[in-house]
């Protein structure tokens, strides 16, 4: 049974899973539902459909971006180390199951990077007017790619995140132990391509 993490929450892969080297991180998310009736104050809303975009920022030991290829995302689905392969934008989050997917082989993860930052953020969440609000059981997942074994499981609280536009879900952080799993699920008002800048400052 995978362990159920909760926001904060750390786990070590190396003693969950000694062997363990392929990896998949499953996102998913559904639609809130909408009220009944539009009211004149969300009457210029845009349409119902959310697209969350999910990314991996791939950090050095300062926790910043070496460079704009060191974030995987819909625009870039490869890191150039063939570590981090994402596998594709989903564009409404219909459908059970994993949202998108990322897969990493850990072996392959170049030494200068420490830590592996996964994130999900609403495509121009601003100019929409939609926010983490809008969503719910939104969750990441970690599966042992060999066996299909899922190790852990982490889905966000619903709640505190009126006008949010992006999440930190989850963190692989390198260690003299192996690598580790941490529970975020931090919310900002940030867009990707801001999340971008501060993390290249």
């Amino acid at each position: 049974m995978a362990i159920q993490l909760k926001k904060g929450n750390s786990i070590s892969l190396k003693k969950e899973a000694p062997q363990l080297n392929k990896i998949m991180l499953g996102l998913g998310w559904d639609m809130a539902q909408e009220p009944a009736r539009r009211s004149i104050f969300n009457i210029f809303k845009a349409s119902t459909t959310i697209d969350l975009d999910s990314a991996v920022f791939c950090l050095n030991s300062n926790d910043a971006l070496g460079s704009r290829n060191d974030v995987v995302y819909y625009a870039n689905l490869h890191h150039n180390s063939g570590a981090i392969h994402h596998q594709g934008d989903n564009l409404t989050g219909e459908g059970e199951g994993d949202d998108e997917q990322i897969m990493v082989e850990l072996s392959k993860i170049p030494d200068n990077i420490s830590s592996l930052l996964f994130t999900v953020n609403i495509y121009m969440g601003k100019d929409r007017r939609q926010d983490f609000s809008n969503i719910k059981n939104a969750f990441v997942r970690l599966v042992d790619f060999n066996t299909n074994r899922e190790i852990a499981y982490y889905k966000l609280s619903e709640s505190a995140f009126t006008n949010q536009t992006l999440m930190k879900m989850a963190e692989l952080r390198r260690t003299d132990n192996g690598w580790q799993m941490k529970a975020i699920g931090e919310g900002s008002k940030n867009s990707l391509d801001e999340l971008v800048k501060m993390y290249r400052n």
